[in-house]
């Protein structure tokens, strides 16, 4: 048994004698070789947005998590935004395509679903991890038979040059990108000119004093967990890609048997807390779209995934355990947030017995995005409990019908 294979497992999913024997052929031969030691932690993730939003999504950003407006980078073609909590948590990258005719890889990957077309640039990345040598990680991996972009394509793209970038995976759409930095080091982007945007700036700090005002702004920690969504029978082979990408283990999957699809989540060998290199989760339908007139089971795992296309669903957040004016600190952030217009898709849901709470926020208008906050009771360590994940898929499945009656009125 290697390092990567000794962690406990979880959950009640069955997986296929495909899965077990290669996740530990796997996983094995990733720390044989190396790569486990020689992949860290999530550096940064990656989001594009249609021109004209970033602004207000770095706001909206502002408001609702601990980030900070670092420093814009601009290339040709695009406005790249930094936020940061701190070097110990992932930055978000924010970018904005300038152009609303400008056309590429990860525009066509919106463009064939329904959804995904109403916001043709609209979309989750990808994820930077950190790696100690970045020319000994990108030669094993593509011996391995992962591809990366040439040089070339980086700069064509207006990506950091800085980077190694994989081709956008067959399974999730996402593409997986390393940076070669020692943990001593600050994080620096090889990318365009570098300025701090007086609007964006004043966006950012408007935001920051509301959140002061609101008594929240010691409450929200960073990134959690980051959940993907793909199609049922790419539930395995997406969980095994990015396993070998990263020096990420297998935690576990639920089987989540009234939304008819499971909870599948990996966590970093290297770090025990979340917030160092958030977990990466993945759902999946249990039954193929084209069986439910025959089924009649809830598909809202499917639809997403039909509507927009394989992606990222939701970035979760972890809420400090205590109490805030008599509330649990995660009731008092939803409403102060609530107060400010934001929707959210249910009442919070969970209980102290149970763990933990969770909420979901309504999608974000600038990135499809969910926002999903999760406060944790004492030494509980998982990340949801099966009711929990039943209602607020649920609740997210309702949204995304409307947003797809809408998609198809604009089209009618």
């Amino acid at each position: 048994m290697s390092a990567s294979t000794s962690f406990p497992r979880h959950g009640d999913k069955q997986n296929s004698a495909f899965f077990e024997e290669y996740l530990e052929r796997l996983l094995e031969e990733r720390d044989t070789t190396g790569l486990t030691g020689m992949i860290d932690e999530i550096d940064a993730i990656m989001i594009t947005v249609d021109p004209g939003h970033s602004i207000r999504y770095v706001g909206e950003l502002a408001l609702m998590t601990p980030y900070h407006y670092l420093v814009t980078l601009e290339s040709e073609n695009h406005w790249t935004h930094v936020l940061r909590v701190d070097m110990n948590s992932p930055d978000f990258l924010v970018r904005e395509v300038k152009d609303p005719n400008i056309r590429g890889i990860f525009r066509s990957l919106n463009e064939v679903y329904p959804i995904g077309a109403s916001k043709p640039n609209s979309r989750y990345m990808g994820e930077i991890l950190r790696v100690d040598d970045l020319h000994s990680v990108a030669s094993c991996q593509q011996k391995r038979g992962f591809r990366f972009f040439s040089q070339d394509q980086i700069r064509k793209l207006e990506l950091p040059g800085n980077l190694a970038v994989s081709k956008p995976s067959p399974y999730t759409h996402n593409i997986v990108a390393y940076m070669e930095r020692p943990h001593a080091d600050m994080r620096v982007y090889a990318l365009g000119i570098s300025e701090i945007r007086p609007d964006i700036q004043e966006v950012y700090q408007a935001a920051k004093e509301l959140q002061k005002r609101l008594a929240i702004a010691d409450l929200i920690l960073p990134i959690d967990h980051l959940a993907t969504r793909v199609y049922c029978q790419n539930r395995e082979v997406a969980i095994l890609e990015w396993l070998s990408l990263s020096s990420y283990y297998y935690w576990g999957s639920y089987d989540i048997k009234d939304q008819n699809s499971s909870t599948n989540v990996t966590k970093s060998v290297h770090h025990r807390s979340e917030i160092r290199s958030p977990a990466k989760v993945f759902t999946a339908n249990n039954t193929p779209y084209f069986v439910n007139h025959l089924e009649k089971l809830p598909s809202p795992t499917e639809t997403f995934v039909r509507n927009y296309g394989p992606r990222l669903h939701h970035i979760a957040l972890a809420v400090r355990d205590g109490e805030t004016d008599g509330r649990e600190n995660i009731e008092h952030v939803v409403k102060q947030i609530a107060a400010q217009g934001r929707d959210f898709l249910l009442d919070v849901i969970g209980s102290k017995e149970q763990g933990l709470k969770q909420i979901f926020s309504s999608a974000s208008e600038h990135s499809s995005l969910i926002v999903e906050y999760v406060q944790r009771f004492g030494d509980f360590d998982g990340f949801f409990a099966k009711d929990n994940v039943a209602e607020l898929t649920h609740a997210a499945g309702v949204e995304e019908e409307l947003l797809e009656l809408q998609a198809q009125a604009r089209v009618d």
